[in-house]
């Protein structure tokens, strides 16, 4: 009876550990002990009020977007869900020089009154002498065609590399020899779109400490050989003061969503520079409070921006963020875990921002 109860001890423990998995560790199909931060998908399960903004408040202009529409049916697709949801205007930033802007510019073209086509610089050779002259030639070719700005420029901390010709890999915004095709702009009255760094967390080191990790790891810079980001806003800043008759529209709040003072203290120091607030809905809205109070104070110095393409629910999302007092709810295009609330803006403010800014600036 005894050796009986012995053989019996192993396979009552097996059975009641393999029950106790099941039913503490598996729920659903998901094993609760093993879920990974990217699987992360919370719903809010808040009895709140959800509010769908169908239309902007406002008649809009787009500060920042790219050629997201590929063939002239997607260009009047673009344009009919720009009606229904009141947008007015969309700047396309094309980076683009030479043939490839003329023909674009001939497509959007097409569409009276609903785009403005923004080029780029031409990097061909700046790592070699007599670099910028040429440069300076193309950008007053491409004012002639057409272009009312340039854009979207771009620097991480290895060199200005947002280009559809060619990279400057190792030439900063502040570089010397990007100064004539600076004050062309400012001479030519072509505002000058740049982004310049990312967001904090890109920088940080990827532990269970950063808090935007989820979409840090994505856009990762802290594994890469590039300028720090104080020092990158340093590199605007120079730029900025070095030319004073230039408009700069620093995009994504000039990455300095989790420090806005940051972006204020240059506001007050120089009236040519303006920022856009295209794609870091995620960021500020997840402290609308301090966001909405920033946007108050700056309301003259920021444009409505984009930069997630062309469907009308990326546009709804956006209303919802700056017009509504909705709190605790998810986007998961976004990128973060952390849940989004609205800034409730005033009349005043969301006017300005949306469309009166930008008019000054054009």
């Amino acid at each position: 009876m005894k050796r009986i109860r012995k053989n019996l001890i192993l396979p009552l423990l097996i059975l009641v550990s393999t029950f106790n998995s099941c039913n503490v560790k598996q729920e659903g199909n998901q094993n609760i002990d093993n879920i990974l931060l990217k699987d992360f998908k919370p719903i809010s399960l808040y009895n709140i009020p959800k509010t769908e903004v169908a239309e902007a408040m406002y008649p809009i202009i787009d500060a920042h977007s790219h050629v997201y529409a590929q063939s002239g049916e997607e260009i009047t697709n673009w344009v009919k869900t720009m009606d229904e949801i009141g947008v007015e205007k969309t700047i396309v930033l094309t980076q683009a020089v030479g043939e490839e802007f003329d023909s674009l510019y001939n497509e959007f073209a097409k569409y009276p009154g609903r785009f403005d086509l923004w080029c780029g610089f031409d990097y061909t050779n700046y790592d070699k002498p007599g670099y910028g002259p040429d440069a300076v030639k193309e950008l007053e070719r491409c004012f002639k065609a057409g272009a009312k700005g340039v854009g979207e420029l771009g620097d991480k901390g290895k060199g200005m590399f947002f280009s559809r010709k060619a990279k400057a890999w190792g030439m900063h915004f502040d570089d010397e020899r990007l100064a004539p095709l600076l004050a062309k702009c400012g001479e030519l009255g072509m505002p000058v779109s740049i982004h310049v760094a990312d967001p904090i967390w890109m920088y940080e080191k990827m532990d269970s400490t950063n808090d935007g990790m989820m979409n840090a790891l994505k856009w990762r810079l802290d594994n890469q050989e590039v300028v720090g980001h104080a020092e990158m806003i340093d590199i605007l800043e120079r730029a900025v003061k070095h030319h004073p008759e230039t408009t700069f529209v620093t995009c994504h709040l000039g990455n300095c969503s989790y420090d806005l003072n940051k972006l204020g203290g240059l506001f007050d120091k120089y009236p040519n520079l303006y920022a856009d607030i295209s794609a870091r809905f995620g960021e500020i809205g997840t402290i609308p409070r301090f966001a909405a109070k920033f946007f108050q104070e700056y309301q003259d110095r920021l444009l409505y921006g984009t930069d997630m393409g062309m469907k009308k629910g990326m546009y709804k999302n956006t209303f919802r963020i700056l017009e509504t007092e909705d709190e605790h709810f998810y986007n998961p295009d976004y990128g973060y875990h952390w849940t989004l609330n609205g800034l409730a803006l005033d009349t005043i403010t969301l006017r300005k921002i949306y469309r009166e800014n930008a008019l000054k600036i054009l």
